[in-house]
């Protein structure tokens, strides 16, 4: 994917704040005028007309005086993914994977420096998370992305370190550079990645690279809870899955 935007030389502020909008609504889950205008310390009137003009154009509703994101933009998402050739080469054997592990599913591609989650399948005993598909994360705190960076130039690396950081999740998440290249050495080297409760307390995750002509297109794992992701069902079960899966996904999208 091409994840090499950068800051606009001339951005237009209208369009800025337009997506400041949009995306305040979906952090605060929704939003009054008044709480709108103080979050984002414009004036209500401002505040006020975007808002409207979002809702003419249907991508925000209005319920009760709350302002919401539309479902609008599960148009544009669905219409995103479904021109990603990996998300319906994988969804297969995400099915699969899910239904054999009982555990949750996940497929995530990097773009523009963060991991997006492309699918995720749930399996009867999965727990319930705070993730979806196309939800965004910053890569170094899950299996999934630090998979990702580690097949990546280090060069890439060091630029989403820079525009993103290494913020904290937990207090298991790697926020130490030295730390990170590391891990990403090991991983390369076992050709798997672990996420021991760094993005989410009380979640284990192991992933898998999904590689296309040597480059990382994107990674497949399974992740649920530490009472049932130890280390022996990790190996013994899950990580023997998880490479027939991204072996037939890898296999597919080059020969379909």
């Amino acid at each position: 994917m091409d994840s090499s935007a950068s800051e606009p030389n001339a951005p237009v502020k209208t369009a800025q704040t337009t997506f400041q909008i949009v995306e305040a609504l979906k952090s605060l889950d929704g939003a009054t005028l008044t709480e709108l205008s103080d979050h984002l310390d414009i004036p209500k009137s401002s505040a006020h007309n975007y808002l409207r003009t979002l809702e003419h154009l249907g991508y925000v509703v209005e319920r009760d005086q709350v302002y919401e994101v539309s479902l609008r933009f599960l148009d544009l998402g669905g219409y995103a993914r479904s021109r990603e050739r990996l998300y319906s080469i994988a969804l297969p054997e995400m099915e699969r994977l899910a239904e054999t592990t009982g555990e949750y599913a996940n497929l995530l591609v990097e773009e523009q420096g963060l991991g997006v989650f492309l699918a995720r399948e749930r399996g009867e005993n999965a727990v319930s998370l705070d993730s979806y598909a196309g939800q965004s994360v910053k890569l170094h705190t899950t299996a999934l992305g630090k998979t990702i960076l580690a097949y990546l130039p280090d060069e890439r690396v060091e630029e989403i370190i820079e525009r993103h950081g290494l913020p904290r999740k937990t207090e298991h998440t790697i926020t130490d550079r030295s730390d990170l290249f590391e891990t990403l050495t090991a991983i390369r080297e076992r050709e798997h990645a672990y996420d021991r409760e760094e993005r989410i307390k009380g979640l284990n995750c192991v992933a898998v690279p999904i590689l296309s002509d040597d480059d990382i297109a994107g990674s497949l794992s399974v992740s649920g809870p530490v009472s049932r992701m130890d280390e022996d069902r990790i190996e013994s079960e899950i990580l023997p899955e998880l490479r027939r899966a991204a072996n037939i996904i890898e296999l597919n999208q080059t020969h379909s």
